[in-house]
């Protein structure tokens, strides 16, 4: 093994900066910008640090963490308005983590799910054998389109083939759209129309359960931030690099360096508020471009009392229109608060976005209120989230349209001209639109940046 390399290896097995080995960190005068402190700017700094080299993190928020925000307006009731889940605990980063920093969190169970009919009926048996059915049929018949189409079609293209070749009932066709909504829009916030089918065949996963921090994800972000340089309130302009290094404009200063690690969201990138001079390569730009920003939106309600079933973690509503409040989370499952967690995704939450608080909120209870009763109590608080309206954001994480594949987030991913290096969920190409995903392709920049000295 080289010296270098091993250097290396035993900087990042500690933890702690290695001075001596190489020119950038025996001299200590490198400095590297990071441009956001979500979960990927954070991985790629604290890495790069513990490796010596000076580095700022310039973010445009007023605190850490980008799309992992935890709420807590509602006293002793952390609620986390972004990420969520860890995906998978075993061999997780994340999950490992919260391990070491003895973060507690709480195992989420998806088959203990109540669903309830659009006249508020809960599922029978044979309503949940029927559901069962149907998912294997959709499994099957996308796996089939996976190996059977030669080129890329959205999922919606598929679906129409299987109603065509089916007699379905309207009852069973809100079924099947449910789930498409619940299992494929809410994990890839995109809509159908809009998601390749290819893709679902892309990427990786952990192994086991799924988890949430019943006292907020924001743990693992002040674990990562600890001991950083951040300069919050900092919303970047422009971004200049060349032979000389590296020059990023705020709106309050500018900052040099010598080479910079980006961590911009997909949709930022694509709405061109960040300039770069010279303009980035057109294959980026092409993949900024041909990707999707997807948008996932949470409304918590916090009532006088718990009047659902405690039992499920999950609860399910299988509305008369795809996707109006199909999916809600238990909060008082897992701390005994009482508190619902509803979900919006693709096509319905962009339509929400666009209502009053107030219009969301009745909208919500009307469902509800379907689900459990018309004497259901109003809600004595509630917090809302508008992702695609986050100018720091425009969107809650990345998706695939047909035509794109892992290629074009290698795309996004790649570094140019050895000063800029690219990070975030949309540039992991195996763990696309996760926190995991996020946190390991800041490794993955940090690595890239070192291996150019």
């Amino acid at each position: 093994m080289k010296r270098r390399e091993f250097l290396k290896m035993i900087a990042f097995m500690t933890g702690s900066a290695i001075v001596s080995g190489c020119d950038a960190l025996e001299s200590g005068d490198e400095r590297i910008l990071v441009v956001g402190a979500g979960i990927a700017g954070l991985a790629a700094a604290k890495t790069l640090q513990n490796w010596g080299y000076e580095v700022i993190v310039l973010e445009a928020r007023d605190r850490a963490g980008g799309r992992i925000w935890t709420s807590r307006q509602w006293a002793n009731s952390p609620l986390d308005m972004g990420a969520s889940w860890i995906h998978g605990i075993t061999k997780n980063p994340i999950a490992e983590l919260a391990k070491e920093h003895n973060i507690q969190t709480k195992e989420t169970d998806y088959e203990n799910q109540w669903i309830y009919k659009q006249d508020g009926r809960e599922f029978s048996a044979s309503d949940y054998e029927t559901l069962a059915e149907y998912s294997r049929l959709l499994q099957g018949t996308m796996g089939e389109a996976i190996e059977g189409y030669d080129e890329d079609v959205s999922i919606q293209t598929v679906l129409n083939e299987i109603l065509a070749s089916e007699e379905v009932s309207t009852a069973d066709k809100r079924m099947i759209l449910y789930l498409l909504n619940t299992v494929i829009e809410h994990e890839y916030a995109a809509d159908i129309a809009d998601l390749s089918v290819f893709s679902l065949d892309e990427g990786k996963e952990f192994g086991g359960e799924d988890v949430i921090f019943p006292d907020g994800y924001d743990q693992i972000v002040k674990v990562l931030a600890d001991g950083l340089d951040i300069r919050l309130q900092e919303v970047v302009q422009q971004i200049n690099y060349g032979d000389d290094g590296v020059t990023i404009t705020t709106d309050w200063d500018v900052y040099e360096g010598d080479r910079a690690v980006i961590t911009l969201p997909l949709g930022v990138l694509q709405s061109g508020r960040v300039q770069f001079s010279p303009a980035l390569p057109n294959e980026k730009q092409n993949a900024i471009h041909d990707l999707g920003m997807g948008l996932l939106d949470k409304v918590y309600l916090r009532f006088p009392e718990i009047f659902w079933p405690e039992t499920p973690d999950l609860l399910g509503y299988v509305s008369q229109n795809k996707g109006e409040w199909a999916e809600w989370l238990n909060i008082a499952h897992y701390t005994g608060d009482p508190i619902l967690l509803g979900f919006n995704a693709a096509a319905f939450a962009r339509t929400v976005e666009t209502w009053s608080d107030q219009q969301i909120v009745d909208s919500a209870m009307a469902a509800l209120r379907t689900m459990f009763g018309q004497d259901v109590p109003a809600p004595l608080a509630y917090q809302i989230t508008r992702w695609a309206a986050d100018p720091f954001a425009l969107g809650s994480y990345s998706y695939q349209p047909p035509g794109t594949d892992g290629e074009t987030m290698a795309a996004l991913a790649a570094p140019v001209a050895g000063r800029l290096f690219f990070a975030g969920e949309a540039t992991s190409r195996a763990y696309q639109a996760t926190v995991h995903g996020a946190y390991l392709s800041g490794l993955r920049a940090a690595e890239e940046l070192w291996d150019t000295d």
